[in-house]
């Protein structure tokens, strides 16, 4: 793809601290991946064998249920990590699918890269680091959310964190990621709007 190594200079800058040799053994062996909306980056059943991480676009994170329901656990967005993040570190395969809603360029490192840049480069390990602090942050946040917020507070909340996503997803997946029909999500909004 012309002009990803603005991409790769992007990704690489959030690691700041890292060393002139650690960049440039990684940046070898990125890739960049352009998917259309409604491509699958993962689906359930595989083993994720790369990193990903979101340059542009916008994709959706969910499970199929007991019922056949597809709940919606997430929304990665740019700049963040497209990952099953416990199955990846141990190569274990995902209960989750992730769905482009929109086109997206996307930048994979593959999983043994990431582990030979460990025990090659001791300060490497911070990159690791960094990344599952972000990702379980994240995790962390929607349990926390369904145990101590209403869904009115969770709906509020997504708001303020996630106001440019607004428009970008549809009602029926916010609803899903709040956990709430999507009628009781109506109302929740037509409530906020009239005060």
């Amino acid at each position: 793809m012309e002009g990803g190594q603005k991409y790769f200079d992007a990704y690489l800058k959030q690691f700041g601290q890292l060393s002139d040799e650690i960049i440039n053994f990684l940046r070898q062996h990125l890739a960049l991946v352009e998917k259309s909306k409604g491509d699958f980056y993962l689906q359930s059943g595989e083993v994720q064998s790369h990193m990903g991480y979101v340059s542009s676009g916008l994709l959706r994170r969910y499970y199929i249920n007991d019922k056949g329901n597809e709940i919606t656990t997430g929304f990665i967005k740019e700049n963040e990590y497209l990952t099953d993040y416990p199955a990846f570190i141990r190569q274990q395969s995902t209960k989750y699918y992730m769905q482009c809603l929109e086109p997206c360029i996307i930048i994979d490192l593959p999983y043994n890269i990431i582990q030979e840049s460990y025990s090659r480069f001791k300060s490497s390990e911070m990159q690791g680091r960094l990344i599952a602090e972000k990702v379980l942050t994240i995790l962390s946040d929607r349990v926390e959310s369904f145990l101590f917020n209403t869904a009115e507070e969770r709906y509020l909340a997504f708001l303020e964190e996630n106001e440019e996503l607004m428009n970008r997803v549809s009602l029926t997946h916010l609803a899903s990621f709040l956990g709430i029909e999507r009628q009781s999500l109506s109302r929740i909004r037509k409530r906020i709007s009239q005060k």
